[in-house]
């Protein structure tokens, strides 16, 4: 039953990141690979304010939010002077930046050491100790990150995300200042990451810089693509599908010396089978 209860975490975890992504590559056409450097701003803030201040949990994630709004801003500002292909190796190259912050800082983030004994949270003197309660959080957490997003991309503000990804041009002959439509996706969705890093540090209750390596804004990528862009509901069971696939296909009976090869090997063919066949996703309205 535990086994199941960490992975209901993980796939609440990565539905925050995804729907967060899906928000600025989805719905405005940006495409970022910037998504678990926000993540691990996330982490650390809620990290390093519980470990080193004794900040209550609920606390850290509101100083975490603030604290990667204010990087993405920084990134964004810089982001809006490229396009297409360009913006995508610029937030490359920030998350890269990031992760060397991550590493060598080791004053503030302790770099590869990592950070540990990270408290799990506590609400009124409750303490989320046990995983089923800490669950019961997560999935509280992503409710609310859709019902946001959706709240978003239902909103006149949604609408003209939207327009930008379809023509930007067209747009700003309307008068619509795309920068500023651009830059606040782009800072809500990192915002809305830096909640899933907040809970990872402290469901796992220590982090390092190899969780919040390229590889895993990459991931989030797949989770969205393979998921439906464009739509959220696609991004919860992309979240979902990409979470518990790999290890569904652990209790499938492959000889013990080359299990692992061929896990990988099933996983990466059914993926591609999706992309073959159903390349806007399971549930999407829109493809890069």
């Amino acid at each position: 039953m535990e086994y199941f209860i960490h992975l209901g975490i993980l796939v609440a975890i990565y539905a925050i990141l995804a729907l967060s992504l899906n928000l600025v590559i989805g719905y405005t056409g940006l495409l970022s690979v910037t998504q678990a450097a926000f993540y691990g701003i996330g982490a650390y803030a809620t990290a390093i304010l519980i470990t080193s201040y004794d900040v209550n949990f609920f606390l850290s994630i509101l100083i975490g939010m603030a604290a990667t709004g204010l990087a993405a801003f920084i990134i964004g500002y810089v982001l809006s002077r490229f396009d297409g292909d360009y913006f995508a190796l610029g937030s490359f190259g920030f998350n890269i930046i990031i992760f060397s912050i991550f590493m060598n800082w080791q004053e503030l983030t302790r770099g590869p050491l990592g950070i540990p004994g990270i408290d799990r949270p506590s609400l009124f003197g409750f303490v989320f100790s046990d995983n089923t309660p800490f669950l019961v959080l997560a999935a509280l957490l992503a409710v609310l990150a859709y019902f946001l997003c959706q709240f978003i991309v239902h909103s006149s503000f949604g609408r003209v995300l939207k327009a930008i990804r379809e023509d930007e041009k067209a747009i700003q002959i309307f008068g619509y200042k795309t920068g500023y439509y651009k830059l606040v996706v782009f800072i809500v969705g990192a915002m809305v990451a830096s909640v899933g890093g907040s809970l990872f540090a402290s469901y796992i209750t220590f982090i390092d810089p190899s969780s919040f390596h390229l590889n895993e804004s990459i991931f989030v990528l797949a989770i969205i693509i393979l998921g439906g862009l464009a739509n959220n509901k696609g991004a919860v069971w992309g979240a979902a599908f990409l979470i518990l696939l790999p290890e569904a296909l652990r209790f499938v009976g492959f000889p013990t010396d080359i299990a692992a090869q061929m896990r990988q090997v099933v996983y990466g063919l059914i993926l591609v089978l999706l992309m073959l066949y159903r390349p806007q996703g399971l549930m999407g309205e829109y493809k890069l």
